[in-house]
């Protein structure tokens, strides 16, 4: 295969995109994942899976976890992990006026007004089933004519607490409307935004990037590795997380059930170089179409990370370095969190405006993250047997710095690691 024609290198096929289009669109707001798991991916585990492959759910959660060898635990286990929980809104209370006051959760208040939303009602005679209200829009401030002076020029920006969901509610008994609907305080509100073609060549946009395309991801590798025959030696756990934007709180229980000895999260990542007015700052300068990302730092095991540069070179796969301190910021915490004993890593899509309705992204990074993540997998199943010898590997294989080797400076016109 030459570099011009590797996957990554070429615009995303139309049937894959839509396939990306759909997970992403599934309506799965913290605690509410079902509609991704269930609803989305869970059939298409099926459709493609071999029929040894099993799919575990859970009591307290909608996670998922599509296994290659389910009860195998003599066998290395790698677990990749996407998470299916969408940060959301939430309605806080409703006024006189019908108005209905929300809460932004993780967005910044300001890009939000004015935009299309969805709000999933609790049927109160029906506890557990929900109905949906579309035609919203979330607003703060009104006409212009009413903003003071210095929200006028920009000088003073939205308070959370400004935020409302105008309904369009008129007529008497303004609030006992909103309240016969069945709107009550909790319920969860959703951007309406489906992802589409972005303007630059194999780019797109839209809500939710963060984290339908680790979960993608995800599935996808699943995908690539049954057609390519399955897994023969370690135990694959392809796993859809809930709780992420919480706390991390589901991928760890997945951790601690299954107990993997690798695992690998998929989440996105910061387009750094074109965040705004954060130069100073000095981060690294991760970029969109530039390739998938891995984490050094925090908890990521230079090993497993040794594996993930590997595969990277000898299949062209682009790829930059990012860092992390104490916190990866992603589900590849969870098994510290869980208290599981495993190797872990980080990769990340690279987007722009996360934790907005106009999240951007470029489809060479998503199959540069498929095939990264595909090719890491087998990389681990051609090093065992499957006697489960790769934790003996790892265990030993802890990188030593006292036996780092010397470096010296070889000369400012050095080349190929010798002095001229």
């Amino acid at each position: 295969m030459t570099q011009s024609s590797k996957p990554w290198t070429q615009s995303m096929p139309e049937e894959q995109f839509e396939r990306m289009r759909e997970v992403l669109a599934a309506p799965s707001p913290v605690g509410l994942e079902g509609a991704m798991t269930y609803g989305v991916l869970k059939p298409y585990f099926e459709s493609f899976a071999p029929a040894e492959w099993r799919v575990h759910q859970f009591q307290g959660h909608a996670g998922i976890v599509l296994d290659t060898h389910p009860g195998r635990d003599d066998l290395f286990k790698v677990m990749v992990v996407g998470h299916a929980d969408k940060i959301r809104m939430q309605v806080r209370s409703i006024g006189d006026d019908g108005k209905v006051w929300i809460d932004s959760d993780s967005f910044l208040p300001g890009t939000l007004i004015g935009h299309e939303v969805t709000l999933f009602s609790e049927a109160p005679e029906n506890p557990g089933a929900y109905r949906r209200i579309e035609g919203g829009t979330v607003e703060a401030l009104g006409a212009i004519h009413f903003a003071d002076e210095e929200t006028r020029t920009g000088r003073k920006g939205v308070r959370k607490e400004q935020l409302y969901l105008e309904l369009h509610i008129h007529g008497e008994n303004k609030k006992k409307q909103v309240e016969d609907l069945g709107v009550r305080p909790g319920d969860p509100i959703l951007l309406n935004r489906p992802i589409r073609r972005g303007f630059s060549p194999d780019t797109f946009y839209g809500a939710y990037l963060d984290n339908g395309l680790g979960c993608f991801t995800t599935a996808e590798a699943a995908r690539q590795i049954a057609e390519a025959g399955g897994a023969r030696n370690v135990r694959m756990l392809f796993a859809i997380a809930s709780y992420e934007e919480i706390g991390r709180f589901g991928s760890r229980v997945l951790a601690s059930e299954l107990r993997p000895d690798a695992l690998i999260a998929v989440d996105v990542d910061q387009d750094y170089v074109a965040a705004p007015g954060v130069s100073d700052k000095r981060f690294q300068p991760l970029t969109m179409g530039a390739g998938v990302t891995y984490t050094v730092g925090a908890v990521a095991s230079d090993q497993l990370n040794a594996v993930i540069q590997r595969v990277a070179t000898e299949q062209d796969i682009p790829v930059q370095r990012d860092v992390s301190g104490r916190d990866t910021g992603t589900d590849g915490m969870a098994g510290v969190l869980g208290n599981v004993d495993c190797t872990a890593a980080s990769l990340g899509i690279p987007v722009r405006n996360m934790h907005t309705i106009s999240e951007s992204g470029h489809t060479g990074d998503v199959l540069a993250a498929i095939h990264l993540v595909t090719g890491t997998l087998q990389a681990l199943d051609a090093q065992d047997d499957g006697s489960g010898r790769l934790r003996e590997t790892f265990r030993q294989g802890h990188p030593r710095l006292d036996q780092a080797a010397g470096l010296s400076h070889p000369g400012p016109k050095a080349k190929n690691g010798e002095a001229k």
